[in-house]
């Protein structure tokens, strides 16, 4: 169901709320094609377009909701760097990191033929971290850091497991939140970094692919008979990974399903289902980041976790129809506002 979140009470704060992301960024290269092409061949691609992923998404988000914003990770020096760094800009997001003088950021091939893509990575200065990288980065009361699941596969690691084995960020004094999107390819992360990130109880932000991997990983046994049923059962076996994840990693969970919304569960409380709304199906990229990036903006703003899914929902609904090239569009924070207001409404009118 739909709750009335415009009415919450944003807490106050001595300072300007931040999101701080220790995420990694570099540039995507896309190219379409018409088919894949055949080993040794010669093709034309239909298009090309250059866009900034990784954590910058999850920022632009929460920028265009309202949040001041910072980027604590490592920027290089070059063309790749100087492409990032003029998007920050745009989106008004701050640098706020460490700066490589001698490398360049990170290229990433994508690609498309349409149905399907394939990625060719060539990391850069993102992923040059050591255990000194986040030494400047002191989250304030109320802040928000975002750790994604891309800097806990490789040397972004070793920063992360010194920044999060911080006194101040135990769970019993932190007086900020830490918000992690996991990765699908959870296999790979060392066990080390896994078991310390499970006793930091940060609020887990992922997909249904996701989650399983969680779950595999940690051997949480997830009741799957609903996925049996003639109706796939879906709702139900998101309610019961959203509940078996809670219940393991006592923090708090949201278990994203795009249209269908977002299934939330704190430690300790009932599974919650947050309406999403309909979306028109295409050919794009997630819009996942989005749905984290306003996530972040709200709970820096003060809002409560169910309240900022259900603006995030909306936020990420919006992202999709106003895709470029390819890349979903994070709406402004009275855009969401008013597709959950008229939501409300309809709601309202239906009884």
């Amino acid at each position: 169901m739909l709750s009335d979140i415009l009415h919450s009470i944003q807490a106050k704060r001595d300072h300007e709320p931040t999101v701080i992301s220790l995420g990694q960024v570099w540039v995507d290269s896309m190219i379409k094609v018409p088919e894949f092409p055949v080993p040794g061949s010669f093709m034309n691609a239909e298009s090309i377009a250059r866009s900034v992923n990784g954590s910058f998404a999850v920022l632009e988000a929460a920028s265009r909701m309202g949040a001041q914003t910072e980027l604590a990770s490592i920027l290089g020096t070059g063309p790749w760097s100087d492409m990032i760094r003029r998007a920050l800009k745009r989106v008004n997001v701050r640098h706020t990191g460490i700066t490589n003088k001698g490398l360049d950021n990170g290229l990433r091939l994508v690609i498309n033929d349409g149905q399907e893509r394939s990625f060719i990575s060539a990391p850069g200065a993102e992923v040059r971290t050591d255990a000194h990288t986040f030494d400047d980065v002191h989250p304030k009361s109320g802040d928000v850091v975002h750790v994604s699941g891309a800097s806990l596969m490789n040397t972004g690691a070793v920063a992360v497991e010194s920044f999060i084995s911080r006194p101040e960020c135990a769970p019993d004094v932190r007086d900020f939140r830490i918000v992690l999107t996991p990765t699908s390819m959870m296999s790979t992360v060392n066990e080390r970094l896994l078991e310390d990130i499970v006793l930091l109880h940060p609020i887990w932000v992922l997909n249904r692919q996701q989650g399983r991997a969680i779950a595999d990983r940690l051997g949480i046994e997830v009741d799957e008979t609903a996925t049996m049923r003639v109706d796939g059962g879906f709702d139900d076996s998101m309610s019961a990974l959203c509940d078996g994840l809670a219940d393991v990693l006592r923090a708090p969970v949201v278990l994203r399903a795009g249209s269908r919304g977002a299934w939330v569960r704190r430690h300790g409380e009932p599974v919650q289902h947050i309406d999403g709304f309909e979306t028109k199906a295409t050919h794009i990229r997630s819009a996942g980041p989005t749905h984290t990036g306003a996530l972040c903006a709200l709970l820096a703003n003060g809002w409560n976790l169910e309240s900022a899914v259900q603006i995030a929902n909306a936020a990420a609904s919006l992202a999709i129809t106003k895709g470029i090239n390819g890349v979903p569009q994070c709406p402004t924070y009275d855009e969401a506002v008013a597709l959950v207001t008229k939501a409300l409404k309809d709601a309202e009118h239906a009884d």
